[in-house]
């Protein structure tokens, strides 16, 4: 599913236009990317939570170049699903037909 698909979707189940629940989409993902970029969490209960994780410093390898590079220190952002929506998504996908998969 994309983000028109979705907005779509949003749309006919709540009879908002496309074009305000295409806002309000912006909107909250915006409102995550800054947060985020400000250091802060997001958690929504029953849904999940939106982390910023610490990456240790490290050395990694060019492999073209066959070089080691030193990877500083860096945070990058995570999605950790509540566990009421791993259910939900287990539960579902589990009763559907192995070809649809």
């Amino acid at each position: 599913m994309r983000k028109s698909d979705l907005v779509a979707a949003i749309s006919e189940k709540t009879g908002v236009p496309k074009v305000d629940v295409l806002v309000t989409l912006e909107s909250f993902f915006t409102e995550v990317k800054d947060t985020l970029s400000s250091g802060e969490n997001v958690y929504i209960r029953g849904f999940g939570s939106y982390v910023i994780k610490k990456r240790a410093k490290k050395v990694g390898r060019h492999i073209k170049q066959g070089k080691s590079v030193v990877i500083p220190e860096h945070y990058v952002p995570s999605f950790k699903p509540a566990k009421i929506f791993v259910d939900h998504v287990k539960e579902n996908v589990n009763s559907l037909p192995k070809e649809d998969k």
